[in-house]
This record gives structure tokens, C-alpha cells and sequence, in this order.
């Protein structure tokens, strides 16, 4: 659900790791001869810096995630069957494909994984976008059959809020302060607490325990409408966090880091986007 990998610790990380050589260093414009007085006599060591980080390049790189994720819920989509009813009572069961969920956890090990190995991202990423992006097919085809037209309302939602947060960061009227950051970050966190603990009642109380969570009343849809926002703030962080890579001159490799928070992010509101309308049709 949220962003996992874009935060200040990951920043701060980045930049004593993956920023360019500085003028004066072993690596930099003076080279060895600026701090020893004489010049080298072979080529000396060599820098692993391919070049800096630009905002243009994390677009591509999201843009690639993109193509990966929507391919990849294609085929989820067309994976995922019609449901069943129960001759006796008409209920209907709905079986998400077993692969579906074989990707969630693909996804939440990729997440995990270049929370500690960066680098690792411009492999990782793809294969977070080709896993989540076969669970969110069949999640949306499921939703799809019961609420014709949903998906295309959540998806329409989804690139709406989308821009309506870059137009605010970029002009201004929603400033990415130590504030702003501390609070979004934490109120991130205590959802996905708020969700874990109410995942392990359902798994040991019943689906039935926590339905206020599913159920299209005013509480339910008041949650939605909440931790929908929170990960629209998100995207906040996570343009702040891409523009500040950027001035700090990361290595280009970092884009495809940055870009995998970002689909996250952009994930994560879709789906909250996509249950927020079935409430709402609900009612």
C-alpha cells in the first residue's frame, strides 16, 4: 500500500552513496593531483558515477513501470473468471486466481528488498510491476463484474488526482515541508499498522469482524475518503523526493528507484480510489 522506499532515510543513503564526484575529491575535476601535489601516473581508480539523476529520465522510467503493470493486469484480467452462485441461497463466491496473491507477495518482497539494495532497482522494479500489476487485474476485473464501469471511473479518479497534486506542487500551493513530511509519513505508517492488525482479526475472527471496513456506511466510506487522501499527499512526497534526487545529482540508476516508489504510490491510490467507489454505488 504505501510507499515503502522513498523517504528521507532513503534520500540521505543515496546521497553518500550515489551522488557524483565533487570537484577536489579522489574522483573529481582535480583528481589525485589536488590532494597530493602530484599527477597520477596511470589512470587511478574509476568511479562507478554514470551519470546524474534527472526528472525527465524518472518519467521514462515510471512510463516503462506503467506499460509493465498494465500489461501484466491485462492478463490478470483475462485470468480472472465469471463467479459463482450458490443454487440454494444465490450467494455469489468469487475466487481471485491463486497467482493473483502469488504477486502481492512478490510485490511486498521486492518492496522490502530495495528498501535495503537500492541499486538492485532497475531489476527489481519490473518485476514488482509485472506481479502487482496481475493482482490489481483481478482485483479490478471482480470489481468490474458486480459494478459495471468502475474501473474506468476509479482509473479516470486515479489519473485526476494525480494531476491535480502535480499541478498543486508544482505551483506552490502544496509546500513538501519537514512538517508536512513527518506527518504524512506517520499517519502512512499508522494505516498500514491499522490495516495489519484488522488482516489478522479477519484471518483468525471471521471476515464478518471488521466490516465496518467494506461496509458502504458513513464510517466506512469516511475511512476511505481519509486514507484515499493520505495517499494523494503521498504523491507529494514522492514529486519532492524525485526533484531533490535530481538537484543532488544521484546516479542515473536511482531514477528507476524513485519511479518504483512512485507506481506504489499511484497503486496504492487506485485501489483505495476503486473500493471508495464500490462503497459509494453501495449506498
Amino acid at each position: 500500500m504505501a510507499n515503502p522506499v522513498l523517504n528521507e532515510r532513503s534520500l540521505e543513503q543515496a546521497a553518500k552513496s550515489w551522488a557524483p564526484p565533487q570537484p577536489g575529491s579522489a574522483f573529481g575535476e582535480a583528481g589525485w593531483g589536488a590532494r597530493s601535489g602530484t599527477a597520477p601516473v596511470d589512470d587511478g581508480p574509476v568511479s562507478s558515477w554514470h551519470g546524474a539523476m534527472t526528472v525527465n529520465g524518472t518519467v521514462t522510467a515510471t512510463a516503462t513501470l506503467m506499460v509493465l503493470l498494465l500489461a501484466s493486469a491485462t492478463v490478470g484480467w483475462m485470468r480472472t473468471g465469471t463467479p459463482d452462485v450458490d443454487p440454494l441461497t444465490g450467494a455469489y463466491s468469487y475466487g481471485i486466481p491463486a497467482l493473483a496473491w502469488v504477486g502481492v507477495v512478490v510485490g511486498l518482497v521486492a518492496a522490502f528488498a530495495l528498501y535495503f539494495k537500492p541499486m538492485w532497482a532497475k531489476f527489481i522494479a519490473p518485476v514488482y510491476a509485472i506481479a502487482q500489476g496481475f493482482f490489481v487485474g483481478a482485483i479490478s476485473r471482480m470489481y468490474e463484474t458486480f459494478m459495471d464501469g468502475i474501473v474506468i471511473q476509479a482509473a479516470g479518479a486515479t489519473l485526476a488526482v494525480f494531476a491535480v497534486m502535480l499541478v498543486l506542487y508544482r505551483t506552490g500551493v502544496i509546500k513538501v515541508t519537514d512538517r508536512f513530511r513527518k506527518i504524512v509519513v506517520t499517519a502512512t505508517l499508522g494505516v498500514a499498522l491499522f490495516y495489519g492488525v484488522s488482516l489478522l482479526i479477519r484471518l483468525f475472527a471471521g471476515p464478518e469482524s471488521v466490516s465496518f471496513l467494506h461496509s458502504p456506511s458513513l464510517l466506512g466510506i469516511g475511512i476511505s475518503v481519509l486514507v484515499s487522501g493520505l495517499a494523494a499527499m503521498n504523491l507529494a512526497l514522492d514529486f519532492d523526493f524525485i526533484e531533490r534526487g535530481s538537484r543532488q545529482g544521484l546516479s542515473k540508476d536511482f531514477e528507476w528507484f524513485a519511479a518504483f516508489g512512485l507506481l506504489v504510490t499511484i497503486v496504492w491510490l487506485y485501489l483505495e480510489l476503486l473500493r471508495l467507489l464500490a462503497k459509494l454505488r453501495e449506498r
